[in-house]
């Protein structure tokens, strides 16, 4: 059985919900590594993954899961599914795509951490939050938007409170 087959063995029961009991577990040793990550701005881990898995203070199989999560941030992407203990791994951090992909997976207590103000300003990351969550919306340009419905522009805000406030209502 291959290191991503444990992974994904351990993490997922066999009705393909989550063991909670494994994630309850991994989490908070995830949220180091991207806590180090952040606090020292690091821009690419390497070694092979029992090296990482030392590194880092973890089983190979929960790096593999670290490896797994971080994966979809890789050009290209890491072959998991066939990671053994000897593989040599690198992982480049591209930092904007890092906090847009956490918002996508819905990760708040990696996306939250007070270390992102490290690496960005706050307008900065509300930027990439707002990108990351509107770019899943489709908007029809076509649509007429009424005085009460959710502003285009993403803000949260009533039309009428926001881009429509110095718009002149014409009457038919």
């Amino acid at each position: 059985m291959t290191l991503y087959e444990q992974w994904f063995g351990a993490a997922y029961n066999r009705d393909g919900r989550t063991n909670e009991q494994v994630w309850n577990d991994y989490m908070p040793q995830e949220q180091k590594i991207y806590e180090y990550i952040l606090d020292n701005k690091v821009e690419e881990i390497s070694g092979t993954v029992k090296q990482l898995s030392e590194r880092f203070d973890m089983s190979t199989t929960y790096i593999v899961g670290f490896i797994d999560g971080i994966n979809e941030t890789q050009e290209p992407r890491i072959d998991i599914e066939h990671l053994t203990e000897d593989s040599e791994v690198t992982v480049k951090i591209d930092f904007p795509t890092l906090f847009k992909k956490m918002v996508e997976y819905k990760a708040d207590h990696l996306y939250s951490l007070p270390q992102w103000k490290k690496i960005f300003k706050e307008e900065e990351m509300k930027k990439y939050y707002k990108e990351q969550k509107n770019s899943g919306t489709y908007i029809n340009p076509n649509a007429k938007v009424g005085r009460n419905d959710p502003c285009p522009c993403g803000s949260g805000l009533k039309y009428k409170k926001c881009c429509g406030k110095n718009v002149k209502s014409v009457e038919a």
